[in-house]
């Protein structure tokens, strides 16, 4: 069974794709940048702020499958400045107990949608 996940505390997608799917017990997000999803303006004050945007938006996704942080398996990073890395981790890293977190791949690309620095998806099991 296949079942699109929506939420409206996170950003409509901004092309053909869904916020997530969930197909038994695993949920796919696609990736989410910092949208502010009340308001539909980009959050790009710093890194700091751009990533917390992005893991509160893949928090409402999550919580509308009924899933939480400790239940994400795998994400992937990706961003346009590794020197940006410490701080997007720091931001990152606040949203998961250490012994629980994620595997995980951080990537630099050359852009991102929106010219947004960072972008993150996950992969979470029931």
């Amino acid at each position: 069974m296949r079942k699109i996940i929506t939420s409206k505390n996170a950003p409509a997608p901004i092309g053909p794709y869904s916020q997530a799917v969930l197909k038994g017990n695993t949920l796919f997000t696609s990736g989410q940048i910092a949208i502010n999803p009340e308001t539909g303006e980009l959050v790009l004050d710093n890194i700091k702020s751009e990533t917390d945007q992005v893991m509160k938006n893949l928090k409402a996704v999550l919580e509308a499958a009924d899933l939480t942080f400790q239940d994400v398996v795998k994400t992937s990073i990706f961003i346009t400045d590794m020197n940006d890395f410490t701080e997007i981790n720091d931001v990152y890293g606040s949203y998961f107990d250490n012994d629980n977190a994620p595997a995980r791949e951080t990537v630099q690309v050359a852009k991102l949608p929106k010219n947004v620095h960072v972008e993150i998806s996950m992969i979470a099991m029931k």
